[in-house]
């Protein structure tokens, strides 16, 4: 598609590979020097521009950006009284952004806030680093969005223990969620006696998840990270169909996928480079296996002595 000269219109990814071209140090600090920090408002358009809002949710993504060097700092009582909506419209806004809170949303605003500030004549400059540094930090942030939801560890313990019960336990993850359920399948066998792992779509998703109930599973845990696919929701709707309760490690806690889950654990991706990065999702499911281990510890041990017999008997790994 293009526009009205004819040139071809980029795709989100080709625009994200030329926008994250990995630059050296000198060669950043000079583009830093030259090229001016990208406007408040771009930044925030870029932020508000992916999820589908509601028409009250545009209404407060457009206070924010006329007026974000203030609104950054308010709290969520104070935003909600601006804007005229509720607070708990405020929260399904912040989580329809991706984040797992208000508190979270406003640490981007507030760094978007000071970062227009910063850019003020006269102000000083800082270094903002390369941009692979500034993708690790955008993991941080979403690492200490996950720290901050684990001081209320209850549901994390709760699931666990739900997903220890269940035999078979299966897992699905289609496309590029594949690996990250390969990575839970994996530890989980070592623990639990029968997981099974669904990473192919269609007719092959919807057999396992039927056997999977017709065998007395009675959890299925879900990934679904960006881009969100159809055939995802579709297995989803399935499993529930046959009576398989969702537990989902997903990106955004609102949206169809978010609705076919009967738990639902929020963890933000990097964005920062041409394709997403996964350090909040891998510590999420980290969380729920070692919730797996202290649901039934007996189990646990008496499988992990056996595994450990079998690995030194057939010298599965090198000695270090």
């Amino acid at each position: 598609m293009g526009d009205e000269t004819g040139a071809r219109v980029p795709s989100p990814q080709q625009a994200r590979a030329q926008a994250s071209a990995i630059t050296s140090g000198r060669a950043g600090a000079e583009a830093e020097a030259t090229a001016p920090a990208p406007a408040p408002t771009s930044l925030l358009r870029a932020l508000f521009d992916g999820p589908r809002l509601s028409p009250g949710q545009r209404r407060i993504a457009h206070y924010l950006i006329e007026h974000i060097t203030e609104a950054a700092f308010l709290s969520i009582t104070d935003l909600a009284e601006r804007v005229g909506v509720s607070q708990p419209s405020v929260t399904r806004f912040a989580t329809a952004m991706g984040f797992s809170g208000y508190p979270a949303l406003r640490e981007r605003l507030q760094s978007i806030a000071l970062g227009a500030l910063g850019s003020a004549p006269g102000a000083p400059a800082e270094s903002r680093g390369n941009e692979l540094q500034e993708a690790v930090d955008a993991e941080i942030a979403n690492l200490e969005n996950l720290r901050r939801d684990f001081a209320d560890p209850d549901q994390v313990i709760e699931t666990g223990r739900a997903l220890s019960r269940s035999t078979p336990l299966t897992v699905l993850g289609l496309r590029i969620s594949g690996a990250l359920a390969e990575y839970f399948a994996y530890a989980a066998r070592r623990i639990h006696p029968d997981v099974r792992l669904v990473t192919r779509g269609g007719s092959v998703a919807y057999d396992a998840l039927l056997q999977s109930r017709e065998a007395g599973g009675t959890w299925l845990l879900a990934f679904a990270m960006p881009r969100h696919a159809q055939e995802t929701l579709t297995a989803l709707r399935v499993a529930r169909g046959a009576g398989l309760k969702v537990a989902l490690i997903t990106d955004l806690a609102l949206g169809p996928v978010a609705d076919e889950a009967d738990v639902v654990f929020t963890t933000g991706t990097g964005s920062r480079l041409v394709f997403d990065s996964y350090a909040a999702p891998v510590l999420m499911s980290a969380a729920l296996l070692q919730a797996m281990t202290d649901a039934d510890p007996e189990r646990t041990q008496a499988r992990l002595e056996e595994y450990e017999q079998v690995a030194e008997q057939h010298q599965f790994f090198l000695k270090d």
